[in-house]
């Protein structure tokens, strides 16, 4: 296998529940092509070599046959399917139970026998800015540890109905907390979501959100093995349960003290929840893209 020194995961399995379809192959009206695709090439330009799509198996042909000829020439591609049989041997009971993927731990973890050099990763629905992708390669040119790009919170909001956000505490530049929060909306004054307790709980106006844009190392996939097993153990018959990946980099840093790095981003984050966003987004991508 080519020898790569900085790749690019994208985590495209997801089912679109709430968008109503699969939402990670719907292209941008004018633009000719998906979300994914323009944050490939931003990436491309900032120095990745290597792409793992890490898909399900509803969009793998389209991906196949329509994006792949559309992606920049020069680079290794990857197709990886995220299944939800993908699971230790002993686990592999709860598979006839489960309808949905495990979750974007789960969809990193599918990636692992490609990725052997520091990476970056991201979800096939968000676009996070030409410069976000420059700020994390440049990160790997300084440092062997993990970052990630932050975007506060009130600004990736949806006005047709609650997000989940994974919410950042940091200090003096470093990630010292992350919690998912769902459902997450502005009501009257205040930022409001489901904290991992069930319970609504305010959120600081000016909180980051990891939005899912991580710079990670081959050493997070340890830390995804052993938490995906515990997971497994605690929630057997959790069928609706999502095994986040913020979540698992939330335990390296607590019991780990892994060191994330976080840099705030100097763009907007577009992303797609709902169907009835898509054509906002795609118009404001389109003047972005063309200037």
């Amino acid at each position: 296998m080519k020898k790569h020194h900085l790749s690019l995961v994208v985590l495209a399995g997801g089912l679109g529940t709430r968008f109503g379809g699969n939402k990670q192959i719907a292209e941008i009206a004018g633009l000719g092509c998906t979300i994914m695709e323009l944050s490939i090439a931003d990436a491309v330009a900032a120095g990745v070599t290597q792409v793992v799509l890490v898909v399900n198996k509803a969009v793998r042909s389209e991906i196949e046959q329509v994006i792949l000829p559309r992606l920049p020439t020069g680079i290794d591609v990857v197709l990886v399917e995220q299944s939800i049989d993908l699971v230790p041997e002993q686990f592999q009971t709860l598979v006839q139970q489960r309808e949905k993927p495990w979750g974007t731990g789960h969809a990193l973890l599918c990636a692992k026998k490609y990725v052997h050099n520091p990476a970056i990763v991201i979800t096939a629905d968000d676009y996070y800015g030409a410069s976000s992708f420059i700020l994390l390669a440049d990160h790997f040119k300084n440092h062997n540890s993990w970052a990630m790009v932050g975007y506060p919170i009130i600004d990736t909001l949806s006005e047709q109905g609650g997000v989940n956000r994974g919410v950042c505490q940091v200090n003096n530049n470093q990630l010292i907390d992350v919690v998912e929060y769902l459902n997450i909306q502005k009501e009257s004054t205040q930022i409001v979501g489901d904290n991992p307790h069930g319970y609504r709980e305010e959120i600081a106006a000016d909180a980051l959100g990891s939005m899912s844009f991580w710079a990670i190392t081959p050493t997070l996939f340890g830390f995804l093995e052993a938490g995906f097993i515990e997971f497994l153990q605690k929630y057997d018959n959790g069928v609706k349960m999502e095994y986040y990946l913020p979540d698992q980099i939330q335990q390296a840093i607590t019991f780990n003290q892994q060191i994330v790095t976080i840099y705030t981003a100097k763009e907007s984050w577009y992303g797609v929840t709902y169907k009835s966003e898509l054509q906002d987004v795609a118009g404001k991508l389109y003047e972005l893209r063309r200037g």
